[in-house]
């Protein structure tokens, strides 16, 4: 962890009042971006249901990823880009 960003870190916290327990995360495809939630999920299990005919939204086994002080170090750092 990089200690001369925590107290950043904590203002930013404060200041937002942000929750914890998910994040969105930027993607970019062709001509189309936006933010949509970070999730878990096991990529063998996605690719097989994705076979069977399914898609990432009707698939059950995923979780959402919460924003923890590594996400935010990431963030801050400019190496992953939330919202």
């Amino acid at each position: 962890m990089n200690f001369h960003l925590e107290p950043t870190l904590s203002l930013i916290q404060e200041h937002f009042k942000t929750r914890n327990d998910v994040f969105a995360v930027f993607w970019q495809k062709g001509n189309k971006s936006g933010f949509m939630p970070a999730y878990y999920y096991d990529p063998y299990r996605y690719q097989l249901h994705k076979r069977s005919g399914g898609n990432f939204k009707n698939y059950k086994d995923k979780s959402f990823l919460p924003l923890n002080k590594e996400e935010w170090i990431k963030h801050l750092k400019g190496e992953k880009l939330i919202g």
